[in-house]
């Protein structure tokens, strides 16, 4: 009994000081990739493969006007209503609204939307092309892998 009191101490002594180890040690956030090279081939390759006719902005954002609409032009700060597609370079579908849409403000969306949708008038439609430093940047998020290229058919059905 007397050797297992003293085993039961010292292991309590040594978990202790594990534990007060982990406390003191900083956690370190992942490392951040910059994909921006790798970003920029793949869109302007889906661009030529697809033979659009697209604009880069100076963030890095592409965009495409299929029909600039005739109303309302939204600011970065707007509240809207879009239908969307949103899919990878190689076409897999990763989010899609209905018809309807969905409404949303512009700030509280990733920034290649905040940018991008702003370029659209109501009733207008087109494609956002945009680089991962401005969608989920380097890190997974909700399915969609850290560094990706995102896509969205985009049609701007009102600003509220």
């Amino acid at each position: 009994m007397k050797y297992l009191l003293s085993a039961l101490v010292v292991l309590t002594l040594f978990v202790s000081c594990i534990s007060n180890e982990d406390k003191n040690t900083e956690p370190t956030e992942p490392q951040k990739t910059d994909y921006t090279v790798e970003n920029d081939k793949e869109i302007t390759d889906y661009i030529a493969k697809n033979k659009l006719t697209a604009v880069k902005t100076d963030s890095g954002l592409y965009y495409v006007i299929n029909e600039p609409g005739t109303g309302t032009q939204p600011t970065a700060t707007s509240n809207v209503t879009v239908a969307y597609k949103g899919y990878f370079s190689s076409g897999k579908v990763f989010d899609q609204s209905s018809a309807a849409g969905i409404s949303f403000g512009l700030n509280q969306v990733i920034k290649g939307w905040t940018e991008g949708i702003p370029y659209f008038k109501t009733g207008g439609s087109g494609i956002l092309l945009i680089p991962s430093h401005l969608g989920y940047g380097s890190f997974d998020y909700s399915g969609i892998p850290g560094g990706s290229v995102l896509i969205f058919d985009v049609k701007l059905i009102k600003v509220n």
